[in-house]
């Protein structure tokens, strides 16, 4: 492990000794203790443009929010869950608790900043951590069962009572949005390994890592039809993986060599990109890499923004800035939709066009949500979308696009200018008409 930063009131001798034993101690290969991290902590500046959509509002899992005042009504919930899922599985607690004990370092290290109070104690801290995470996992997937009404393929969630407040249909209509949105923070993450080992215990091996990814699918993304989903980090990253797939018929951008220019042109709002005669158009699936300009058409994914549209987008955003590898693929469809969308006329423009359907109320209140959550975002460069916008700038330089756009927003942006525009023309007509007339009479006199 690297070595924990040097306490402010050592003295220089013992951080000479102290930086010496580190170096002995220094892991040879760090790439492995870095592959293993995968929940992590929103630093400050992250949170600054929103900070409860970090932080868990109904149930904490894992160690990060476990026993804040807010969150610890729902303690009692976990630990009936617990006794349900031990019940229905016809097993103890000992299986299940020596399957995680044999990967609690794993376990231990998928967090980034975990808290001594849980390593600690050798034995004890341990022992903490895992109830820790044998309880919120068995609660997660009572959680997602009841949910989608799923334990296997022949059997379903029918043990709770009726009048049950979590599990019961109360409880799905009433809890269980809340529940979905907190279990899609990036500092509330599970690792999947505890999902996995849980129900390979439970089924003695029956049940792969795909029928618990399916039922996370269903319980977050009910529309997205997926069958392989691979090996996953968490919850959170099923579901940014669900929003990516790969449209059926790969679009191949090119690719454009960027000079200075390239990097400072900004493309233009979508009422400006309709104005130059680009028409925009659905795309044929919701996944957000389904973005592609062909023929002056820019087609783009169909997106629901509603109450949990930023909390949701902010954590994946946070999740690819912390987790290297992950990719920049969110990041660069929010920065592209910020760029498209400066006003509440964009997003009626795009919301008469069936891309955007708007739960939240007025369009300058989306306007504003996709603008905020693009701050200190980037486009990644020589990306797919970076090659789309390079080929939208493009097609609105050509002169007779330039020309036709300067045109409309000049004479067309209101009833007004289009009648004055109207009216100059026909006085144009009229005069050019009369004076025809004269030069005609002048040089053929009426014979009478």
């Amino acid at each position: 492990m690297p070595p924990e930063p040097r306490p402010p009131d050592r003295n220089q001798n013992e951080w000479t000794v102290y930086i010496n034993e580190s170096l002995e101690r220094m892991p040879v290969d760090e790439q492995q203790i870095w592959k293993k991290r995968c929940v992590y902590k929103v630093s400050t500046c992250g949170t600054d443009l929103n900070h409860k959509a970090y932080q868990p509002q109904a149930v904490s899992f894992g160690p990060y929010h476990h026993g804040e005042d807010r969150l610890c009504p729902m303690e009692e919930h976990k630990n009936r869950a617990l006794l349900h899922f031990l019940k229905r599985s016809g097993k103890r607690l000992e299986p299940f608790l020596e399957s995680l004990r044999e990967v609690a370092r794993d376990l231990e290290e998928s967090y980034e900043a975990l808290d001594p109070k849980w390593k600690e104690g050798g034995s004890e801290g341990t022992g903490r951590f895992l109830e820790l995470m044998i309880t919120d996992g068995c609660f997660m997937l009572e959680i997602l069962r009841t949910a989608t009404q799923v334990v296997d393929a022949t059997q379903v969630v029918d043990d709770y009572a009726p009048n049950d407040p979590i599990f019961s249909n109360h409880g799905k209509l009433y809890i269980m949005p809340y529940i979905r949105r907190d279990m899609l923070m990036l500092e509330n993450q599970l690792p999947m390994l505890v999902l996995d080992r849980l129900v390979s215990v439970e089924s003695d091996g029956k049940k792969d890592d795909e029928f618990v990814n399916n039922l996370i699918l269903k319980f977050c993304s009910p529309s997205t039809r997926v069958t392989k989903m691979g090996k996953c980090l968490h919850v959170l990253d099923i579901f940014r993986k669900s929003r990516l797939t790969e449209p059926k018929k790969k679009v191949h951008h090119q690719l454009f060599k960027m000079g200075h220019d390239d990097r400072e042109e900004i493309i233009r709002s979508a009422a400006e990109l309709d104005e130059a005669g680009i028409r925009l158009k659905k795309s044929k699936t919701d996944s957000l890499k389904d973005i592609s300009f062909s023929k002056g058409v820019l087609r783009l994914p169909v997106i629901v923004v509603d109450d949990t549209t930023e909390s949701t987008f902010l954590n994946l955003i946070a999740f690819e800035r912390f987790h290297v590898g992950a990719g920049n693929e969110v990041t660069s469809y929010i920065f592209f939709m910020d760029n498209i969308i400066d006003s509440a006329r964009d997003v009626a423009l795009l919301h008469a066009r069936g891309i955007i359907q708007n739960a939240i109320g007025s369009d300058k209140a989306v306007a504003r949500l996709f603008n905020s959550l693009s701050k200190d975002v980037t486009l990644e460069p020589d990306s797919s979308l970076d090659a789309v916008h390079k080929k939208v700038s493009r097609y609105c330089k050509k002169p007779w696009n330039a020309w036709r756009a300067n045109l409309i927003h000049t004479y067309f942006r209101n009833p007004w200018a289009v009648l004055s525009l109207v009216a100059a023309i026909f006085l144009f007509a009229l005069t050019t008409t009369q004076t025809v007339y004269s030069v005609l009479s002048y040089y053929k006199p009426n014979n009478s």
